[in-house]
């Protein structure tokens, strides 16, 4: 129960600091920033991520308990995982349990085999999404909202659609953070024209 209530405490305080919909957290921090005016995934793809989360977070507490600590984040149906599992065992089911849900197209497993995160690690986590994202807001060449963020041990994972300028961009904002250990590339990459086709019509 004890850790439960750490986890809970982490995914609150992540959840407080995000300006979007934050999803069903089993441990680490997130940082979303897609607010749905500005999000580049259909409402309905927006739906099926949120609906993803609860399922795959669901039926990963049924099946594997207290032999994983997660966090699922969902991001136009690609499933990104990161956290610790208890064996390698463990971390392998992850792969079949979100893949098995329904309207999940790509499984990014990064848990890693070790044991459960501190409550001060996973604050720390927190503290740096939130310092990642006021980042984003800052650089006036991006569109934060665009980017989803996921901070596991210090490492940045970055989500979102975006352009290949726009990915390396935020990259480069994520690396110069203090206390960033590393930074993932989990992006969907879009062209100009893909990304001009989602901006109002004027």
């Amino acid at each position: 129960m004890k850790k439960l209530t750490l986890t809970l405490t982490a995914a609150v305080l992540a959840s407080t600091l995000a300006t979007g919909c934050a999803p069903l957290l089993i441990g680490g921090a997130m940082m979303g920033g897609v607010s749905v005016a500005t999000d580049r995934r259909t409402s309905g793809t927006q739906l099926e991520d949120e609906t993803i989360e609860v399922k795959a977070g669901n039926r990963i507490r049924e099946q594997l308990g207290e032999r994983v600590h997660v966090s699922v984040n969902s991001y136009n149906r690609t499933v990104l995982i990161t956290g610790e599992a208890n064996s390698e065992e463990s971390r392998a089911r992850l792969d079949a349990i979100v893949g098995g849900v329904e309207n999940v197209q790509k499984v990014m497993n990064e848990v890693e085999v070790m044991a459960a995160s501190s409550l001060g690690s996973r604050t720390n986590d927190t503290v740096i999404a939130g310092k990642v994202k006021a980042k984003l807001i800052d650089a006036r060449d991006l569109l934060s909202n665009a980017f989803y963020v996921v901070v596991e041990r210090s490492q940045v994972y970055l989500m979102g659609r975006v352009t290949e300028r726009e990915a390396d961009r935020a990259t480069e904002i994520a690396r110069q953070i203090s206390g960033v250990k590393k930074v993932v590339r989990a992006f969907e990459i879009i062209s100009e024209e893909e990304l001009a086709q989602t901006l109002p019509k004027k």
